[in-house]
């Protein structure tokens, strides 16, 4: 069975000088921050082209240098079945980039001393205390080591997504158990312990419902719901207004159908709810009222995946990033803590699992030049990864092909939305030296 890898698109960040400003973030001409307005020109004629080939219906591109915001463009239309254009403000499923945004969100907690990194899970989630993993003759044993929170946010926790039920009986469970059909965050945390783990706590990498659990930590932590939560204490200051998991009533027009690559006819189309379930596309076993398929009445808030978003909305958050946890007045993290979240975790002994995503799987490689940190992959090394880019680089992408990368060298931003389930094309790449080609005054 195919699983979706995600894609990953560039995506600009921006500074500003207020939170309360949302709506006008300041811009600059290219040539004040070290780029071409000619050269950043081929960003909109790259997307154009991918527009007019029919490979996606519209494409949004955003670029920011100092904080100051040189792209911005929007091409294509919503949908293979909707022409009218694509707006700036649409809203987009951004599906795994909601991982940094929880991060964030823990690590504001960490700040607080709420927790330290080598505390076991189940000290906020005692149903986690008795874990178990598979082991080679397939039977459920003691885990050896508790799983810690440095793991959670890493995704070495040994916890699986159920990508791949054919094959792997632990992800065999996972679609049994039915984890996104459950009503909060409560009854997901004591299902899924109840499950194996797939491999001992620290011992590899995989791809997980990690930050889902990191959610239902945030809840115990502050006694807020984790909607209340991102709300209160990200959305709110930094002027995200269109953020979300649950959809606005008078925001549904906004809101942009998602789309698949038809192989057997080699078109692009719409795909529905039904359809996106029936393939199990994004979540295998889930049903069109499960979390991330279901927006209209939500309960179980999925700081894995659950978050609908615009490009600006993502800007703003990424840019917070880049300029160490602040934005227009506003601080979200410290400098140090946001710098601690951006450096490699995995250690050399750490190796990728045979399943799920790996933190290079936007380039169809594993583990070169890549790693991960907490709630961000990470670029170790550029000339591994083969395309233009800065050692330090952290960044995620969505499985709808939303993608953002921050780069602390270059001090820029870039974020990228489309709606395409598992893209089959190498757009995050043609975005990235489409960025990087128009930089005239490199700090590296």
């Amino acid at each position: 069975m195919k699983y979706l890898t995600l894609v990953w698109i560039v995506i600009g960040t921006l500074g500003f000088t207020n939170a309360s400003m949302a709506k006008s973030l300041p811009t600059t001409k290219a040539d004040r921050v070290g780029m071409s307005a000619e050269r950043l020109d081929r960003i909109t004629q790259m997307t154009q082209q991918y527009v007019d080939e029919g490979r996606v219906a519209g494409v949004i591109t955003m670029v920011a240098r100092n904080g100051k915001l040189v792209h911005f463009e929007a091409v294509g239309n919503k949908g293979t079945e909707d022409p009218r254009p694509l707006q700036k403000n649409d809203l987009f499923r951004i599906y795994s980039m909601t991982k940094p945004i929880t991060a964030t969100a823990a690590m504001q907690l960490y700040e607080q001393g709420k927790f330290h990194m080598n505390d076991p899970v189940h000290k906020f989630i005692p149903e986690f205390k008795d874990l178990t993993v598979l082991n080679e003759r397939g039977e459920q044993v003691p885990v050896r080591n508790h799983m810690t929170m440095q793991q959670l946010l890493s995704h070495t926790t040994g916890l699986s997504y159920g990508f791949d039920p054919q094959n792997d009986p632990v992800d065999k469970l996972y679609v049994d158990a039915n984890l996104w059909e459950q009503e909060d965050l409560d009854a997901f945390t004591k299902v899924v312990a109840k499950l194996p783990l797939k491999f001992e706590p620290g011992s590899a990498w995989h791809y997980s419902i990690a930050v889902d659990v990191t959610g239902a930590v945030i809840e115990r932590i502050s006694g807020q719901s984790f909607e209340e939560y991102l709300k209160e204490k990200i959305f709110d200051p930094l002027g995200m207004d269109d953020t979300f998991f649950q959809l606005p009533a008078d925001k549904k027009a906004r809101f942009l159908p998602n789309h698949y690559w038809d192989y057997q006819n080699n078109k692009l189309l719409a795909m529905d709810t039904e359809l996106l379930v029936r393939t199990g596309a994004l979540l295998p076993g889930a049903s069109e009222k499960s979390a991330m398929f279901n927006f209209d009445e939500v309960s179980l808030y999925s700081g894995g995946g659950g978050l609908i978003s615009t490009a600006m909305d993502y800007l703003k958050f990424a840019e917070m990033m880049r300029n160490g946890g602040e934005l227009g007045g506003v601080r979200i993290l410290g400098e140090k803590t946001v710098k601690y979240m951006a450096k490699n975790h995995l250690t050399a002994s750490i190796t990728s699992s045979d399943m799920g995503e790996s933190p290079v799987s936007i380039l169809g490689e594993r583990d070169l030049g890549a790693g991960f940190g907490l709630g961000f992959g990470v670029v170790a090394d550029t000339v591994k990864t083969g395309v233009l880019g800065s050692n330090g680089e952290f960044s995620w992408g969505g499985a709808a092909g939303t993608v953002f990368w921050i780069d602390p060298v270059e001090e820029m931003v870039v974020v990228g939305m489309i709606q395409l389930m598992g893209s089959p094309w190498n757009l995050r790449s043609d975005l990235k030296v489409a960025v990087y080609q128009a930089i005239t005054d490199s700090y590296e």
